[in-house]
């Protein structure tokens, strides 16, 4: 039995990010995660990634950004748990006892939970053959941004990751072609507006209102790809790759049967805490869900701050906390 003041479920930045709030809370944690290094969705799918709206950055990789964040933890000795799953929780006298696929049982004074979108996987185009040119030209992330040099790139989507990619990669591509099925993106404006001068520059070529419809190839090598408009218009797109950004499928898998108040596979939190229907349980990040919220990855920092200092008071109600900011506290010792 392991004996701690706070679990965290998920090491991406929210996760990450928890460690250090609550280290400065002073209380001590263990990480669990089911992938087996940290950074979550920014090191799986898209470590190459520019992100811009991280405060202080004008542009940080995501797997800089995960970096970061993990010598800001490091101070605080935090326990990682990886390549593990937390299969259930249960209540023990006034704390939560959190046990792993591999056995690991946890007893811990509060759990935050920043699982990000749970178990995830691609949302896959449903195309005919697709799967014969997976891992050879047709990629759901960017692991490698150099891979895709000189190449003829097709990406589709409408989101920030289909957005951010074009503008990235042609840089270094052949070409890019953007299919949308609509002429409005999703993806920050500011983003749009960027990819926009850059369609004026020929950089990018948007192929509205289009969506995928069939590929062309040999060998998992693609040659075209082909789009069709809503009333049947076909169009033939040179291509040595394809990058399909539909967003991620979620599976909460156990989490979904904690007892926690679950809306469309979020967990619902009081705004003002990050707390959930159950004491001492807290949400953080794109896991969470309540009226206005932004799934943006520093909105999920100012989460994490007000569960960590919910919980500190929660944990030692008879302690008199008396705040200070970081620049004046410093590095609290654990």
């Amino acid at each position: 039995m392991i004996h701690t003041d706070v679990v965290i479920i998920g090491a991406g930045p929210a996760g990450l990010f928890s460690i250090f709030q609550c280290g400065m809370m002073g209380l001590k944690t263990h990480v669990v995660d089911a992938l087996d290094f940290i950074g979550g969705q920014c090191t799986a799918l898209y470590p190459e990634k520019p992100i811009y709206d991280i405060p202080a950055y004008p542009a940080v990789s995501a797997e800089g950004l995960i970096e970061q964040l993990r010598l800001q933890a490091e101070p605080f000795n935090p326990v990682y748990h990886l390549s593990q799953s937390v299969v259930s929780i249960e209540p023990i006298d006034t704390q939560w006892q959190v046990t792993t696929n591999k056995g690991t049982v946890i007893q811990a004074k509060g759990i935050i939970i920043a699982a990000g979108a749970g178990a995830f996987g691609p949302n896959r185009p449903p195309l005919d053959d697709i799967q014969s040119f997976e891992g050879t030209s047709v990629f759901y992330a960017v692991h490698q941004r150099q891979r895709f040099a000189g190449k003829h790139i097709v990406i589709a989507g409408g989101g920030d990751s289909a957005v951010d990619w074009a503008i990235s990669l042609s840089e270094i591509a052949a070409s890019i072609s953007m299919v949308h099925r609509r002429a409005n993106f999703r993806a920050a404006p500011e983003s749009v507006s960027r990819m926009n001068a850059l369609v004026d520059e020929g950089k990018i070529t948007l192929v509205t209102p289009y969506q995928l419809s069939g590929l062309k190839g040999d060998n998992g090598q693609l040659t075209d790809v082909i789009v069709e408009t809503l009333d049947g218009q076909l169009k033939t797109l040179t291509a040595d790759v394809l990058l399909p950004f539909f967003g991620l499928q979620m599976d909460l898998g156990p989490l979904a049967d904690w007892g926690l108040n679950i809306d469309n596979k979020h967990i619902t939190v009081a705004p003002h805490t990050m707390e959930t229907n159950l004491s001492g349980i807290f949400a953080v990040g794109d896991i969470s869900t309540y009226p206005g919220k932004l799934k943006l990855i520093l909105c999920g920092f100012s989460e994490v701050a007000m569960a960590a200092h919910t919980l500190r008071s929660r944990l030692f109600p008879e302690t008199v906390f008396h705040f200070e900011y970081s620049t004046t506290k410093g590095i609290p010792p654990l």
